[in-house]
């Protein structure tokens, strides 16, 4: 609001809600923006509109069950959300499945960071205005949406790994229809820097906005992309490899400037990485088995475990304390999305509405993974 005074344009803070039903917001995340006329002095994150006691519920329902109810969450990254209770509950049985099973799993994570990553690009170039970007990711997306109807039944909650291994075999069809994915996926990736990388509009709103240092990075424990845009060494694929990422040669994606147009870039080097690593292994699947053996009813050993996946979106912790029965006592997910929403605040300080729409978008955030 504003007032003459003495012949002085005074202004005054007032407040606006961004969300729970903002567009921008991608879920319904309400913001309680602190504005002075245009620029933004304070962002009051209000979460829980979604919630729904994942976590107390894995409580009462037993392994296997658990599996299923992270897909839930970053439904964006679900394989690789199942992978992670799948990889902490063989850790506490000192259970090893087979090389086929490790490397199924791979190609599975990266076809769904490459389907994340290309629904990201659609989405934030419709966020700044662009809206022919939704048209061309949605396009290539499908692609692998088919593949993973093909093989496992589902196109977005998807269930497929199992503790011990898979729940069945690759589809007949699997190998060829990747292969034709990688090679089109390739021909299209250059298409998307000609359409909305090197546009000048788009430059101007990303670049400089939402400046992260490496060091506040670290200090808000930010992971993935996000904290890879700032120069922050964190991919879990390389610091603890999982799976078959200890068989596969590929760069972690790192830039230095930390704005908006850095946390973009790193997604689209990314997906340039993601293809490689599926190009290593998809005419190496190993023969063997796709399950280990394991009880019906799954009973950990007493104790505490952990297990940290590199998702779409950053670092996913899945911490569980069992007592030896077939629930966890406790069960805590240590979601990327939350920690990366906490300094949004920090960053989005002095800029305007707009730029925080370019923010939230360079974020990547799926809701249901910071309300849980």
């Amino acid at each position: 609001m504003e007032q003459l005074t003495n012949n002085k344009i005074k202004t005054e803070e007032y407040f606006i809600n961004m969300g729970p039903q903002h567009p921008a917001a991608h879920g319904v995340l309400r913001l309680l923006l602190t504005i002075d006329g245009e620029i933004i002095k304070n962002v009051d994150p209000d979460l829980g509109y979604i919630h729904r006691s994942i976590e107390k519920m894995c409580e009462r329902d037993s392994y296997q069950q658990i599996v299923h109810l992270t897909d839930r969450m970053d439904y964006l990254s679900s394989h690789i959300n199942n992978g992670a209770v799948c990889l902490a509950v063989e850790k506490a049985l000192q259970l090893e499945v087979t090389d086929r099973v490790k490397v199924i799993r791979t190609i599975f994570d990266e076809l769904t960071r490459i389907a994340s990553h290309l629904l990201w690009w659609g989405v934030m170039g419709m966020d700044l205005g662009a809206l022919t970007t939704y048209f061309y990711a949605f396009r290539d997306r499908e692609m692998i949406n088919d593949i993973f109807e093909e093989t496992c039944g589902a196109r977005l909650t998807m269930n497929y790994y199992i503790p011990g291994g898979l729940m069945f075999d690759l589809h007949p069809n699997f190998v060829n229809r990747v292969k034709k994915f990688l090679v089109d996926i390739k021909e299209h990736l250059p298409e998307y820097d000609r359409l909305l990388t090197g546009n000048v509009i788009f430059q101007k709103r990303t670049k400089g906005i939402g400046m992260l240092s490496k060091e506040d990075a670290i200090s808000y424990g930010v992971t993935g992309p996000v904290a890879r845009g700032s120069g922050v060494h964190c991919d879990v694929r390389k610091t603890h490899p999982y799976h078959a990422y200890d068989r596969v040669n590929f760069e972690e994606a790192l830039l230095p400037e930390g704005d908006t147009f850095s946390r973009y870039k790193v997604r689209i080097k990314e997906m340039w990485e993601s293809i490689s690593i599926v190009e290593q292994l998809i005419d190496n699947i190993p023969e063997g088995d796709i399950k280990v053996p394991t009880k019906a009813v799954i009973k950990l050993p007493k104790g505490e475990f952990y297990q940290r996946v590199e998702t779409a979106r950053g670092e996913l912790g899945v911490y569980i304390n069992s007592t030896g029965t077939k629930n966890p006592y406790r069960l805590k997910f240590r979601s990327p999305g939350f920690s990366n929403l906490s300094v949004l605040n920090h960053i989005s300080k002095g800029g305007k509405i707009g730029d925080l729409v370019a923010i939230m978008a360079s974020f990547d955030f799926v809701i249901p993974d910071i309300d849980r």
